[in-house]
């Protein structure tokens, strides 16, 4: 490839040459008369612009040509979380493990997995899914990962490697479901978008959906190892036939579509080969014989024969007849071992009883582990030890070939090596005792992390989870920011949770209790909230074998307030009421507070608008009773939410001005943006727009400064409803479609239903009425899969007057009859409006006059009442085009003057010239 690149370089560099002489020569044979300027001057010194053109052109070409070869840039998975695409973008995945040293011959076998994925690439067919099988220790997974080296540029878009733990001692396989979320999460999709709910296979059915619609069109590589079953890995398999998907298995996987790879033992030459290579010794100096019974010892698998090589390679003084002689006296130790793996355990019985003392005990600790990888500190936990210890113990048992090394200075035992390390607990007859100590003192130290992850996470005058004394001596890493904090748990999510499930199983319910409360934080934002279901369960178990009320309550508290994030409105009211229970008998009045205030915002987002008000104002009184000033502002500001919702616009901007005003106390910047984009509503229902727009560019800001992207979405459909009242359709539909796209990247449905029901709203105002239908009836169907009564009212409302301009009567009738139930049902006397004046056009549109007065009437008497001036002049333009049509321009012309004032005043300008126009018609 070098050689014909550098062919091409001469050739292209020998072309400029002689264009070059060419242009010399022509030059000399036109006359100096001829060339004009500095062609002339160039002509006169021919040969010194000869040679000056051919120097430009030869180094000019060689750089282009040098250029071509240059890698294309890549995007790789450092992409900060907040910057992830969406599935079906362009985000590259290089997540393949390290290639071993230590892979061998396989010749034919790579050779025939090349080949066939050769020819279906080729052929343009569908590649099959290919089935690497064999016993354990033969080198599946090694062959998988090299393969997927070799194959990598052929699926630019990505590779990616995913444990199932199929056969992994001591864990149970991964559910289809939760390597879905896995890859979901790897590929960049926000936990908030990725399907959650207590339907186990309609979940799986839904995450495996998006998986295959965000590889569509892709070519990408997945490595599937460790599978248990067919059914297992089934759902994770890509829809498109351009991705390539390799499985490795203990058992046999085949369907009718999969191509078999069956990898055996080492041929014996092979292994013999690897043995003396890893040996580091000249084949010279070893006896053949000895060697090839050796590789016989460990069956010839691959890990074994490492192993094997290692420790002869780490003792100069041993001869191979040596290492013979103590591998033949321990293979028969472990024989509880199956048949099949008696060698490889007797590998590690060699290679364990070579190590120091104090490394076989740390090395035996590693067992004890619940979750899948570890680091120093972990180690440092279940050892027992320093941090600088335990960095040197797993240093010289990765040296040793007894656990692997990952990226991030992280390590992970071999799935047999964790089944030895396990055996050896159990043939050291180690007590229940000692293997509860050990997962207490991991316990421990999570604990102690996450009191620091948590200092960055928890909202500023909130009560964070309070680590155990002991704690405070645990050694952490440097946790210093948000996004270190959230990169820690992220890491460190999965082991954390086998950790609770290993403790909750040996009884250590204060400790689950403690984890779980302490993830608390962390999986509200980030989920699955799913799994935060099963955590908090978890912990209200524990507590109620303690019979901690305390605990209990805070428990399913956080068990609320997941199931109202998963719009699981019963089963959060359910939760919350119960949590209220337990901390009114435990006499825990702040506790009390937080689970009101919850509960208080589930029924306001149900439109039980009596009974938000009511738990607000209790747990606003139990604030004020304990001095929580943050829970105050919290309570103040969904009161705030309730009385806006049901029109009492004074009283909102009264509730909610007085949690801005604590929240700037407490220095609170996400409460204080929160509140002041609740008050740029209720200074838009009320017809103050330039002051809404105010206070949403303000909350906007704050968000920014906070890095809230779902928040910032929120603001900005504010911002383009202000616009779209005021005139603005283009800065209108900006913000609303930049809104579209965060929310659409971070997964949240409500937000996104909004953006495109107002993205509707200024299509039927801008005239695109078939558009608008379109979108409207996206969002009503988006509001009811998500229970929003609220939403799906709204978009009625607008859905009826779209299809009102079509003369499409039935429907806008229909639409406005279940709009207008809706919202008297939710109490939200502005929408109630609305809708009749929409309701007065279409039937004023129709000629039953004096049918659309009667609405128009109505709507005024709630405008006036709720202090609604847009909604006041939309009436009363209605009162006056129906007298105007009914009785003349005279009985038409106070509502109609009144009506364009009100528009001038509100800043519609448009509205109120068309007014002023009609009105000086009649006086002209």
């Amino acid at each position: 490839m070098r050689f014909r690149r550098g062919i091409s370089i001469a050739v292209v560099a020998a072309g400029g040459v002689v264009t070059t002489m060419l242009v010399g020569l022509v030059t000399n044979a036109v006359s100096e008369s001829e060339w004009p300027g500095w062609l002339g001057w160039l002509q006169r010194h021919a040969w010194f612009s000869f040679v000056l053109l051919g120097a430009l052109l030869v180094v000019m070409t060689v750089l282009a040509a040098l250029s071509e070869t240059r890698p294309p840039a890549r995007l790789t998975e450092s992409a900060p979380q907040n910057e992830a695409e969406p599935p079906g973008a362009a985000l590259v995945l290089r997540a393949l493990p390290r290639d071993t040293a230590a892979f061998t011959d396989r010749g034919a076998e790579l050779a025939a997995l090349v080949g066939s994925v050769r020819a279906a690439q080729e052929s343009g067919e569908a590649l099959p899914v290919h089935v690497i099988d064999g016993m354990p220790g033969v080198g599946k997974t090694a062959f998988a990962v090299h393969a997927g080296h070799v194959l990598a540029e052929r699926f630019p878009d990505g590779q990616l490697f995913v444990n199932l733990n199929g056969h992994t001692t001591g864990r149970s396989p991964v559910q289809a479901g939760e390597a879905l979320a896995s890859l979901l999460a790897a590929t960049g999709v926000p936990a908030g978008r990725i399907p959650a709910g207590d339907d186990v296979g309609a979940v799986t059915e839904a995450r495996a959906a998006m998986w295959r619609s965000g590889l569509a069109g892709k070519k990408a590589l997945l490595i599937l190892d460790n599978a248990a079953s067919y059914r297992q890995l089934e759902p994770l398999l890509p829809g498109a036939g351009d991705c390539l998907v390799l499985v490795t298995s203990r058992k046999r996987l085949a369907a009718q579509e999969e191509v078999v790879l069956p990898v055996v033992a080492l041929p014996q030459d092979h292994a013999v080969d690897l043995f003396v290579r890893l040996s580091g010794r000249p084949a010279a100096s070893l006896d053949r014989d000895v060697v090839v019974e050796l590789v016989g010892l460990c069956g010839y698998l691959p890990l074994g024969v490492s192993l094997l090589a290692a420790r002869l390679r780490h003792h100069p003084s041993w001869g191979a007849e040596d290492l013979r002689e103590r591998l033949v006296a321990a293979r028969d130790r472990l024989g509880e071992l199956r048949a099949g793996e008696r060698a490889v355990a007797a590998t590690f019985e060699l290679s364990y009883q070579d190590l120091e003392e104090d490394r076989r005990r740390f090395f035996r600790g590693l067992g004890f582990y619940p979750g899948t990888d570890l680091d120093a500190y972990i180690g440092a936990a279940l050892g027992g030890v320093t941090v600088a210890e335990a960095r040197r113990q797993l240093d010289a048992l990765y040296d040793a070939h007894m656990i692997d090394e990952h990226p991030g200075s992280r390590y992970r035992l071999h799935d047999l090596l964790r089944d030895y390390a396990r055996g050896l607990v159990d043939e050291g007859g180690s007590s229940m005792e000692e293997q509860t100590q050990a997962v207490q003192r991991v316990c421990l130290y999570y604990l102690a992390a996450l009191a620091a992850a948590n200092r960055h996470i928890v909202r500023r005058g909130a009560v964070a989870p309070v680590p155990p004394d002991e704690a405070a001596a645990v050694e952490t890493p440097r946790i210093e920011s948000r996004a270190a904090a959230l990169g820690w748990l992220e890491n460190e999510r999965a082991n954390v949770l086998a950790c609770i499930r290993r403790a909750s199983g040996l009884a250590l319910h204060e400790l689950v209790i403690r984890l779980a409360a302490a993830m608390a934080p962390f999986l509200r934002q980030a989920g699955p909230w799913d799994q935060a279901v099963g955590l908090h369960r978890t912990a209200a178990d524990a507590a109620r074998h303690t019979g901690d009320r305390r605990a209990l309550a805070g428990a399913l508290a956080e068990l609320g307030v997941v199931r109202r994030f998963m719009a699981a409105y019963p089963e959060a009211i359910e939760a919350l009421n119960e949590a209220v229970e337990q901390y009114e008998a435990a006499g825990d009045r702040r506790g009390k507070a937080d689970a009101l205030n919850q509960a208080g915002i589930v029924w306001l987002l149900t439109a039980d608008n009596e009974a938000s008000a009511h738990a607000q104002t209790e747990a606003l009184a139990l604030y004020r009773e304990v001095s929580d000033r943050l829970g105050q502002a919290n309570a103040l500001a969904d009161l705030g939410m309730v009385r806006r919702q049901t029109g009492r616009f004074d009283a909102a901007v009264e509730a909610q001005s007085e949690a801005l005003s604590i929240y700037r106390e407490l220095d609170d910047r996400y409460g204080e943006a929160n509140s002041l984009r609740d008050l740029g509503v209720v200074h838009r229902l009320m017809g103050e727009y330039e002051q809404a727009a105010r206070r949403h560019s303000e909350a906007y800001d704050i968000y920014v400064e906070l890095d809230d992207r779902t928040h910032q979405a929120y603001a900005l459909n504010e911002l383009g409803v202000v616009g779209r009242l005021t005139g603005d359709v283009v800065g209108a539909r900006e913000a609303h479609g930049q809104a579209l796209e965060y929310f659409t990247e971070l997964g949240e449905r409500f937000g996104r239903a909004n953006s495109i029901r107002d993205l509707g709203v200024l299509e039927r105002v801008s005239g695109n009425t078939t558009e608008a239908i379109r979108m409207l009836e996206e969002a009503l169907s988006a509001y009811r899969d998500l229970g929003s009564r609220g939403g799906e009212a709204a978009a009625l409302s607008e859905l009826g007057a779209a299809r009102g301009t079509l003369g499409e009567w039935d429907e806008a009738i229909e639409a406005f009859r279940r709009g207008l139930d809706l919202h008297q049902e939710l109490g939200d006397r502005c929408g109630e409006a609305e809708v009749l004046n929409h309701w007065g056009t279409l039937v004023r549109a129709s000629g039953e006059v004096e049918v659309a007065r009667e609405y128009f009437e109505q709507a005024l008497a709630l405008a006036r009442e709720i202090r609604s001036p847009l909604e006041e002049a939309r009436a009363l333009e209605g009162i006056g085009r129906c007298d105007w049509f009914s009785a003349g321009p005279a009985r038409a012309g106070d509502a109609l003057r009144n009506a364009a004032v009100l528009y001038r005043r509100l800043g519609v300008g448009a509205a109120a010239q068309e007014l002023e126009e009609l009105l000086a018609s009649r006086a002209g």
